[in-house]
Formats: structure tokens, sequence, C-alpha cells
């Protein structure tokens, strides 16, 4: 599902009212080259379904995985992601950039 701006936090909106757990993930700081600018970001319901971008795909995998974990403890996170990371490797971040994430269950 794609939506950007306040699509995302009016979907997010949605699901909260039909009763779903979500965590809402922004892109807080960028450096360098980043697929997505300050601002972007991804909402993410209990089932799995998101709507919305942090990286354009490459770390989307990684941030949805934290959104789960999010809502699961209730604890909010602060991701970073970059060129020189092994987990930027990992999760395919090669535009050259660094970009940071936070993420927190809402309730």
């Amino acid at each position: 599902m794609t939506a950007v701006g306040n699509d995302v936090l009016e979907t997010a909106a949605h699901w909260l009212r039909d009763g779903h757990k979500i965590a809402l993930g922004t892109v807080v700081k960028t450096w360098g080259s980043s697929p997505r600018p300050t601002g972007s970001q991804i909402a993410v319901r209990d089932d799995g379904a998101f709507v919305g971008s942090v990286s354009g795909g490459c770390v989307e995998g990684a941030v949805i995985q934290e959104a789960h974990a999010a809502m699961s403890d209730g604890k909010v996170r602060k991701l970073e992601f970059g060129v020189s990371d092994q987990q930027a490797w990992d999760v395919g971040l090669a535009c050259g950039g660094r970009i940071e994430i936070f993420v927190e269950p809402v309730v």
C-alpha cells in the first residue's frame, strides 16, 4: 500500500479506530544521499500491513520488524542505517548516505 504525507497518518488513524495496534516510523535525520527526506513516514499495523516509506524500500523490512517489536513492548526505537554499517549492507542501503529513523508505538 502506498501513501504519502498526511495519507500515512490518516490511514494510521483509521487503523486505530478499527482496533488495530500500530507503530509509526519517521525519518528524523539524513546525511549525504538518502532515499527519502526528513519527515517521511511509514505506519505499520499489527497484522503486517503498512503504508508509506522511509527509505524507498531499502530498509523497510528492518523498520517494519522494529515496529512490530515496538508494538509488543511499548518502547520507542532510534534506528540508524548507513553505507558504512554492516546492517545497512544487510538491509540494502547502498545509496552512500545515512538515515536516522524514530519508531514509536501508537496507543
